[in-house]
């Protein structure tokens, strides 16, 4: 026979509320209390139903994950920072990749959260940077937060990364080893986070006296095909590029928007036997799983990616239980941080 949330209710010598309160990690329990109902579900080893949970609670303890970001690796981290607390608390993750250019893109994900009956959402640049998407989700009663660059909306609907502030770390790294002539990939300056990363290391760049011309700042599309395009045109080998440009006349580093077009540029520059750290200086923006296992290794700025999904998680239970208890103060602000490695060197 198995055992009902009744059972560890008497042998805890609590009431059934208290017991469910403890169950969904609210912070109404008292630290000793919790303790004694916890230490009952293992003694006889209680595991809540979450169909009877969600029935008795009005929850469904599902949360979305709303996204059209085509970095495979960056939706990989999110879904494992994302499900590392989901486990935890007794939530599922239900993910749904959508097409922010369609014109019925917000229908659709409104349609996802419906059908999915969900507690809330979770919302990944550069879809979190679509203020209709956000209004829309606000209007039909789901809770929400948003991973973004900037800071978009109130506190408990976000989770933003510092990244201009980041990048201001790769612009001062690449000076003290003497580089001045730099190339810059940057991503489509249509998105909050290329600008914020473009702005932070050019603004750096002149604050220490370096200005980067026109040609030497390049629009890439975030991926590893285009960062080969925009490698080719800095490094003078395309027709559209100047006829002139010498190997004299290259950048000596060149810092891309992220991982994947920093990937596509050293791929250039093994082609062309141009040897990296020593003859060019290559970084890029995420650390992805595979920037310390590249050959050379790539400096790159490391976002915290797994922990802002953790964070965005804690906050959307947050506010599912807010009904129950006082809501806890969550911090929205993380900051990415430098991860020098073998990519780049002295000029």
């Amino acid at each position: 026979m198995s055992v009902t949330i009744n059972d560890v209710a008497r042998l805890s010598g609590v009431s059934k509320r208290t017991v469910s309160r403890v169950i969904n990690r609210s912070p109404a329990v008292g630290e000793a209390t919790r303790e004694k109902v916890l230490k009952v579900i293992e003694e006889v080893n209680f595991s809540p139903d979450k169909q009877a949970r969600g029935l008795a609670s009005s929850r469904s303890y599902l949360l979305g994950l709303i996204y059209d970001n085509p970095d495979a690796l960056y939706i990989d981290e999110v879904q494992r920072g994302a499900l590392s607390v989901c486990s935890a608390l007794g939530y599922e993750l239900v993910v749904h990749p959508c097409h922010s250019k369609s014109p019925d893109f917000i229908e659709d994900c409104l349609s996802f959260i419906a059908r999915s009956k969900l507690d809330g959402v979770i919302i990944l640049p550069p879809v979190s940077e679509n203020k209709a998407l956000a209004a829309a989700i606000r209007e039909a009663n789901c809770a929400y937060v948003r991973l973004a660059s900037v800071d978009l909306d109130d506190h408990d609907n976000i989770v933003v990364s510092d990244e201009r502030e980041a990048m201001k770390a790769m612009a001062d790294h690449l000076v003290e080893l003497g580089h001045t002539d730099i190339g810059f990939i940057s991503g489509p300056r249509r998105y909050r986070s290329s600008m914020e990363r473009m702005e932070g290391f050019l603004a750096e760049l002149e604050s220490c006296n370096v200005t980067l011309p026109p040609e030497r700042i390049i629009e890439g599309k975030n991926s590893y095909e285009s960062g080969i395009t925009c490698a080719h045109q800095l490094l003078g080998t395309t027709d559209s590029a100047n006829a002139n440009n010498s190997a004299s006349k290259r950048p000596t580093a060149i810092v891309a928007n992220n991982d994947e077009m920093a990937a596509g540029v050293l791929r250039v520059a093994s082609d062309l036997a141009i040897k990296v750290p020593e003859e060019l200086s290559v970084a890029g923006f995420d650390d992805n799983i595979l920037a310390s296992r590249i050959i050379p290794s790539l400096t790159t700025i490391k976002r915290p990616v797994s922990n802002m999904a953790r964070l965005a998680v804690q906050k959307l239970i947050n506010k599912s239980q807010s009904a129950d208890s006082e809501k806890i103060t969550l911090d929205e602000l993380v900051k990415p941080h430098l991860v020098k490695r073998e990519s780049t060197d002295k000029k």
